[in-house]
């Protein structure tokens, strides 16, 4: 598979290197890297979002339709500046990526991890839970199958914004080291 990662900072590029890893050909951009965003949409099959959320109305609309995107990144007031609609919880980052991205299939995962622990505790047992929030069921599997190949268990949370709420920053799971037992757990998920 194609994966092109927006964003070339600790959580994309370790990224890159893991999915590399798993035999999958990597195309990334950022400040550091020469590929421009339009680039790796286009090249991708599934492209990862990992820039400061505040750069979400960067990404490219055309290049990305109809394309899998896993949203990576986390609204912060104080970096990315207020946000009306997600300071009084009306929406989620990952709705207003969504939007934005009105005809792609946006997925919430790899956000709730550290890139330290991503790096560090890929394949060990027992794995460590990612969740994963998304809409549509295609996106989602697709999602869940490259979490699971990187190492980690995979965690299907719901949907993009119910689900994705569960475990945005500020909640008691974010960052969390958590086995996919503990986490279902710890949000009261049945399955």
């Amino acid at each position: 598979m194609r994966i092109g990662i927006i964003g070339a900072g600790h959580l994309g590029t370790t990224l890159g290197r893991q999915f590399a890893l798993t035999g999958h050909e990597v195309s990334l951009c950022g400040l550091l890297v020469a590929r421009t965003m339009r680039g790796v949409a286009a090249f991708a099959d599934v492209v990862i979002v990992a820039v400061p959320f505040n750069r979400h109305r960067e990404l490219p609309v055309a290049e990305l339709a109809g394309k899998t995107v896993i949203d990576a990144t986390n609204y912060d007031p104080v970096l990315d500046g207020p946000a009306p609609d997600l300071d009084d919880d009306c929406l989620t980052s990952s709705d207003l990526i969504q939007c934005h991205l009105i005809t792609a299939y946006v997925v919430k995962a790899l956000n709730a991890i550290d890139w330290e622990h991503l790096r560090d505790h890929a394949h060990r047992v027992p794995r460590r839970a990612i969740p994963v929030a998304g809409d549509d069921l295609r996106a989602k599997k697709a999602a869940m199958a490259l979490v699971s190949e990187i190492g980690f268990a995979p965690v299907d949370v719901g949907g993009l914004s119910v689900g994705g709420r569960k475990y945005q920053p500020g909640t008691g799971v974010f960052c969390a080291d958590l086995t996919a037992a503990d986490l279902r757990a710890r949000l009261h998920l049945t399955t």
